[in-house]
């Protein structure tokens, strides 16, 4: 077995099971409840077509981060994010909270991507540019993304998954939410604004000519 089919292994193994345990409750096939007994009326086509559309992004949330993890240039690994980023942008989308969806492409996909993107691109000829993973570093990967696997299983075996059936579905307010976000979320947003401001800070260093 090469090098780089172990990699596969190692880093597949973990990601396809995380992605498997977040899929479950999808297909709880066991419920003490029938929506159709509580008079909501249900489209099983509906549900089978946004099923597949789940596993479609989760597949490319699953390829692009094992592409992510095999490159070993990284322009490419940035292109590889942008395939991550969308597919939870459509994620996002599935889950009806489009405004999430929208922010997850404007200020990621096209935004913080792209400037990493520039910045990548400015240093191609750098020694960063290209690298080898040394063993130990897979090794320790793997220990990592086996842990978080291990989590998400426990959480999603121990946790209970009640249907609600009452559950009335509310309107986005734009305006409650930048109040909320200038008020009791204040500090968390200025601090991701400081952040941004060190990544771009960081981008020009590293494009500087030396």
């Amino acid at each position: 077995m090469t090098l780089r089919l172990k990699k596969i292994l190692l880093l597949m193994t973990p990601l396809a099971i995380a992605m498997f345990i977040a899929a479950a409750p999808v297909h709880a096939a066991d419920t003490d409840l029938s929506l159709s007994d509580q008079g909501i009326q249900t489209s099983a086509d509906g549900g089978l077509l946004e099923a597949m559309m789940f596993y479609a992004c989760a597949a490319v949330i699953l390829a692009s981060g094992l592409a992510i993890c095999l490159s070993k240039n990284i322009v490419r690994m940035a292109v590889y994010l942008f395939g991550t980023l969308a597919a939870v942008a459509l994620m996002y989308f599935l889950l009806l909270a489009n405004f999430i969806g929208v922010i997850q492409l404007i200020v990621y996909a096209g935004g913080t991507l792209i400037l990493l993107i520039f910045g990548v691109m400015l240093t191609s000829k750098s020694p960063w540019a290209k690298f080898e993973v040394k063993r130990s570093e897979l090794i320790a990967a793997g220990v990592v993304c086996a842990l978080f696997a291990g989590m998400l299983l426990f959480v999603v075996v121990n946790a209970e998954w009640p249907l609600e059936t009452d559950a009335v579905v509310v309107g986005s307010s734009m305006t409650q939410f930048g109040t909320g976000l200038l008020t009791n979320y204040l500090v968390p947003f200025e601090a991701i604004s400081v952040l941004l401001l060190v990544v771009m800070i960081g981008a020009a260093y590293m494009a500087r000519q030396e």
